[in-house]
C-alpha cells in the first residue's frame, strides 16, 4: 500500500487526447486548507495505506496548492441540454482533473471540485461551497453502500474562504474519483466535428469498452463498433436508473453533462432520497417545472440517450442502426426495475400480476405519503406481523387491502418464510442518506467537527445491517426537515 504522495504512480491518459479537449491549468488552492476528513474505503480502493493522510503533501495536493505527482493537471470542455434546452459549450468550469491512478482495483481518474475559475467557468466563481461538498461527499458513500454505480470521493478540504451564494459561505474542495468523467455532453460537444468526435470514441471505447471492438481475427467495421458501444451504454443507463428509482433517489440535474458514458451517478448536486413518498416528487427547488422528478427519470435517461445518439450520426453511423439501439432501452430498464422489486418483495420469480401489484404499492405509498426506505424496509415482517406494517399508514384499510394481496402472492413461491425475510432486509435499506441527516453532518462541519461524517458514514457503508446506537439514523425525519431545499447552487 502506498504511504505518501511521492509513490503514487500518476498518469493523465485523458491528456493524450488534441489540446482542443481541455485547458491545461494549475488549481486557485483555498487559503489556509484544512483537511476535514479523508476516505479510508476510496484509499483503499487506490491502493494508498490510510497512513498517507498524514503526509503534509496530501493536504497541499487536495487543497489545489501544488500538483498530482506525474498527473497533469486540466480542465476538460464538454457541451449538453440543460433542463431540456440546448445550452452551447459547458466543460469543468470548477473542477481540475489532476490525474490518473493504476491501482489494483483498475485506473481512477482523480479531480478537484470547487478548485477555482477555468475558461469554461462561464458567469461562475469556480468554487463549491461546504454544504454541498459535504452532500457530495457522503453521496458517493451512501450509493456505494446501496450497490448503485457511482462516482466515489476521497477528501474534503475546508477554508475560511467567502464564497457568495443566497448568503456568504464558506469554501471547500472534494476530491472526486472516477474510472472516467466523460459525459454523454462530451460526444454532443463534437458532434459536428468528425475527426475529434471520433479521436474521443476511440479513447473511450479502447479504455473502458474494449469488448465493443470484434477480434483481430475479425475485423468488423466502425458501425459494428458504435453500435455495440451504444447498446452498451444504453444497458448500464437503464440498469442505472432502475436503481435510482427502486432506491427513492431523486439525481435533480439529469442535464446530458451529468450523464456518465460509463452508467455512473455523476454530479451530486440537489439530489435527494426521498422521504415521504411521492410519484411526482421534485428535490431541486429551481427545477420549477418538475422536469426531473421521480417518475419522470426513466424516460429523461431515454431522451439523453437519443441525444447521445444524435451526437454519434457525426461518426457515420446510420441512423437506424443506433435507432435499433436505443429501442433496447425500455426493455433493459424493465428487467433491472422488475429484478431490484423482486428482492425487495421477497418472490422468487417475476410472475404475471406483479406489475400490477408493484403499481398499487406505489399508489398505496403515494397517497399515504408514506416513507419510502421504511415502508419497504417493515415488509419482510409484514406477513408476520402486519400491526406494525399496517401503523405505517393512514389508511389501514387501503394498506390491509394491499398487504393481503401480497401474502396470497407470496403463496405463490415455496420458500422459508425466515429465508425471504432475511433476503428482504439485505435488499431493503434501514439507513439512506435523508436531507436531514446531511444537514447534521454539514452544521458539524462548519464548526471543524467531522465526528457526524464519520457517524453516517458507519451506517451508509452497510445500510442494511441494523447498528445498535444509531436508532435516529433509521427513523422517519423530524418535521424541522420539511422546511429543508437544495438548489442548483447547494
Amino acid at each position: 500500500m502506498i504511504e505518501t504522495i511521492a509513490g503514487l504512480n500518476a498518469a493523465n491518459s485523458f491528456s493524450e487526447l488534441p489540446p482542443q479537449f481541455y485547458t491545461r491549468l494549475e488549481p486557485q488552492p483555498l487559503s489556509q486548507p484544512r483537511l476535514l476528513h479523508a476516505n479510508p474505503d476510496v484509499a483503499e480502493l487506490l491502493g494508498m495505506s490510510t497512513r498517507i493522510f498524514q503526509d503534509p503533501v496530501f493536504l497541499d495536493v487536495f487543497s489545489g496548492k501544488q500538483p498530482l505527482p506525474g498527473g497533469k493537471t486540466l480542465a476538460a470542455v464538454y457541451s449538453g441540454h440543460q433542463f431540456g434546452i440546448w445550452a452551447g459549450q459547458l466543460g469543468d468550469g470548477r473542477a481540475h482533473l489532476l490525474g490518473e491512478l493504476a491501482a489494483p482495483s483498475g485506473n481512477w481518474e482523480m479531480q478537484l471540485k470547487g478548485s477555482g475559475r477555468t475558461p469554461y467557468s462561464r458567469m461562475g466563481d469556480g468554487r463549491a461551497v461546504l454544504r454541498s461538498s459535504v452532500r457530495e461527499y457522503l453521496a458517493g458513500e451512501a450509493m456505494a453502500g446501496l450497490g448503485i454505480p457511482t462516482t466515489r470521493a476521497l477528501a474534503l478540504v475546508v477554508s475560511d474562504d467567502p464564497v457568495y451564494r443566497e448568503t456568504v459561505e464558506t469554501a471547500a474542495i472534494v476530491t472526486r474519483v472516477s474510472p472516467s468523467f466523460v459525459r454523454f455532453g462530451s460526444f454532443e460537444h463534437w458532434s459536428s466535428s468528425p475527426a475529434e468526435l471520433r479521436a474521443l470514441f476511440d479513447y473511450v471505447v479502447d479504455r473502458h469498452f474494449p469488448e465493443c471492438r470484434a477480434g483481430v481475427q475479425c475485423p468488423d467495421s466502425l458501425n459494428d463498433t458504435v453500435a455495440r458501444f451504444l447498446r452498451e451504454v444504453v444497458a448500464r443507463t437503464a440498469r442505472m436508473i432502475a436503481d435510482w428509482q427502486t432506491a427513492g433517489f431523486c439525481h435533480g440535474v439529469m442535464n446530458t453533462d451529468n450523464m456518465s458514458i460509463l452508467g455512473l451517478t455523476l454530479d451530486y448536486g440537489p439530489y435527494g432520497f426521498m422521504d415521504a413518498f411521492q410519484a411526482n416528487h421534485v428535490c431541486n427547488h429551481s427545477d420549477t417545472q418538475g422536469r426531473y422528478a421521480w417518475n419522470a427519470q426513466p424516460a429523461v435517461a431515454h431522451w439523453n440517450l437519443y441525444r447521445l445518439a444524435g451526437a454519434l450520426l457525426g461518426l457515420g453511423t446510420p441512423q437506424d442502426t443506433l435507432k435499433e439501439q436505443l429501442q433496447h432501452y425500455e426493455a433493459d430498464f424493465l428487467q433491472a426495475y422488475r429484478g431490484n422489486l423482486m428482492r425487495k418483495f421477497g418472490l422468487l420469480a417475476w410472475e404475471e400480476g406483479d406489475d400490477d401489484l408493484a403499481d398499487q404499492w406505489w399508489r398505496l405509498l403515494h397517497t399515504q405519503k408514506a416513507d419510502f426506505t421504511l415502508s419497504f424496509r417493515s415488509l419482510a415482517a409484514a406477513p408476520a406481523q402486519p400491526d406494525a406494517f399496517l401503523e405505517r399508514f393512514a389508511d389501514r384499510d387501503a394498506a390491509g387491502a394491499w398487504l393481503e394481496r401480497y401474502t396470497r402472492r407470496l403463496k405463490h413461491d415455496e420458500r422459508d418464510p425466515d429465508q425471504r425475510a432475511a433476503q428482504m432486509l439485505a435488499s431493503n435499506p434501514l439507513y439512506v442518506l435523508r436531507n436531514h441527516l446531511a444537514e447534521g453532518a454539514i452544521r458539524a462541519a462548519a464548526q471543524d467537527d467531522p465526528s457526524e461524517i464519520d457517524r453516517l458514514l458507519q451506517v451508509l457503508r452497510d445500510p442494511y445491517t441494523e447498528k445498535p446506537g444509531f436508532e435516529a439514523y433509521a427513523a422517519e425525519p423530524p418535521q424541522w426537515a420539511e422546511q429543508l431545499q437544495v438548489s442548483c447552487s447547494s
